[in-house]
């Protein structure tokens, strides 16, 4: 490290990583001064008593270490080591300093920040050559001061969604589609998997596959009505639309396809689709080994029982954002808006400019506001997120994973384990954590509001939902 390794200006101090700490580790002269537009600076002094200890410490260490033409190592004189290194030694040293102590102090005087902190463009150049004294200025953006109360004049609507016919019939099918079984039918009428006999003159398959599950309306109508033994012609090209899928049917290579005639006689040799269970004693047993549902009626009980979770969850979520939207509303809470967005600006690198974070803003300030909510409420209502909670929690997401597989009947040990992989991932388990948090919140808080329910069917639901995007 020389002197150059450590430019000393405002500029390049902005781009330092502030590193946090927990403790007030020096005595020094720390000043807080209040800004315009919700900030405000904090003015840390780093005398040379504060640092020279610790700069001397590391000149000792870059003695040791130092690698000089002329000298044995760890045998550098100490002044050639203090001109090479101790300017900048210093100034990576009473920066460290000021910043450690600038959090011990917002810390410590219970400052209630956004963002983060951040050099303050009212910092002016240092003098490591001529003085001892060096003055660190930081800039934060002070957090809006929350103050809610909540009565039953404070009206919010939550909307259930009916449970219809269509809903019961889709998961009732979803369901039994993963206990069905193929069975050989005698015509085409839908979506069924169709095996057949491709033949052009030179090239023969049979036992090829077509499904028709994966076409659109318009590609599967030449095969509708269709019976075993019928016959059409077909355009491979067209048919098999991958390349890998084309020569895997025909027996090619790949490099092969571009030699032969697409057009194919096809023979339809067997038609095949899914079909339900019975609703009988061994597929209750198959599907439901811990006996909870063992007849017909206790089947659709459970179908409406499933159905009406969804729809619950999907209320749920429809009620916070309404909440949401009202106390945010309501609070009416400023926000150091310059400061956040020269900070946005700072933390993503050039990635975006500052027309673009402009554009963006307004989600990310509500999104800021909603925090500042939460982080009153669970306090005044002392919420807190325990590993039960967690716990829970992933396991209803497990679920949800399961489910998109047709899986809808996981047993509890299959869940449990799945759950403890998700919350060792770090990144899912924060997800999870804000998840509970909020909801936890919003339970919190719903008793203080007069709620009215207002039954909607899923298509109203989606046009409020539509609305309220606008």
């Amino acid at each position: 490290m020389t002197e150059n390794d450590y430019l000393c200006t405002p500029q390049n101090v902005r781009k330092e990583k502030i590193i946090k700490t927990k403790t007030h580790k020096y005595a020094m002269n720390i000043i807080k001064e209040a800004r315009e537009n919700q900030t405000a600076i904090i003015k840390i002094t780093v005398s040379e008593a504060d640092y020279a200890a610790e700069v001397d410490k590391k000149l000792r260490e870059y003695k040791r270490k130092a690698n000089i033409p002329g000298f044995r190592p760890g045998m550098v004189p100490m002044g050639i080591i203090n001109k090479m290194y101790r300017k900048g030694v210093v100034a990576e040293t009473a920066y460290k300093m000021a910043s450690d102590n600038c959090f011990a102090y917002i810390e410590k005087e219970g400052i209630d920040y956004m963002g983060d902190v951040m050099p303050s463009d009212e910092q002016g150049a240092f003098d490591f050559d001529n003085n001892t004294d060096h003055e660190f200025i930081f800039e934060v953006g002070l957090a809006p001061v929350v103050d809610l109360e909540l009565t039953e004049k404070d009206k919010v609507t939550r909307y259930k969604i009916k449970v219809d016919e269509e809903m019961r019939e889709g998961y009732r099918s979803q369901f039994l589609r993963t206990y069905g079984k193929l069975v050989d039918v005698d015509v085409v009428e839908k979506d069924e998997a169709v095996m057949c006999t491709l033949d052009n003159g030179e090239i023969k398959t049979e036992d090829a596959y077509v499904g028709l599950i994966s076409m659109t309306d318009e590609e599967r109508k030449p095969y509708i009505g269709k019976k075993v033994g019928d016959q059409m012609i077909v355009n491979v090209n067209e048919l098999y639309k991958s390349e890998q899928q084309r020569a895997s049917v025909l027996g090619l290579k790949e490099n092969e396809l571009k030699d032969i005639n697409p057009e194919f006689n096809l023979t339809i040799t067997k038609i095949r689709k899914y079909a339900d269970p019975e609703l009988n004693e061994e597929f209750f047993k198959m599907a439901f080994p811990a006996g909870d549902v063992k007849s017909a009626e206790e089947f659709e009980k459970m179908i409406d029982k499933k159905i009406e979770a969804e729809l619950k969850k999907e209320s749920d979520y429809v009620f916070t954002q309404t909440l949401r939207e009202y106390l945010l509303e309501k609070a009416a809470l400023t926000l150091p808006e310059d400061f956040l967005k020269r900070w946005l600006l700072a933390i993503n690198e050039g990635k975006f400019t500052m027309e673009e974070i402009e554009k963006d803003f307004a989600p990310f300030a509500d999104m800021m506001r909603w925090t500042a909510i939460l982080k009153f409420f669970a306090k005044k209502l002392g919420v807190e997120v325990k590993p039960e909670d967690m716990e829970a929690e992933a396991k209803a997401y497990a679920a949800a994973q399961f489910a998109q597989y047709g899986m809808m009947n996981v047993a509890d040990e299959m869940l449990a384990n799945y759950a403890q992989q998700i919350l060792s991932n770090k990144e899912e388990s924060n997800k999870l954590i804000e998840k509970v948090y909020e909801a936890k919140v919003i339970e919190a808080v719903t008793p203080l509001v007069k709620v009215s329910n207002k039954s909607v069917t899923i298509a109203e639901l989606n046009k409020i939902l539509a609305k309220k995007a606008k």
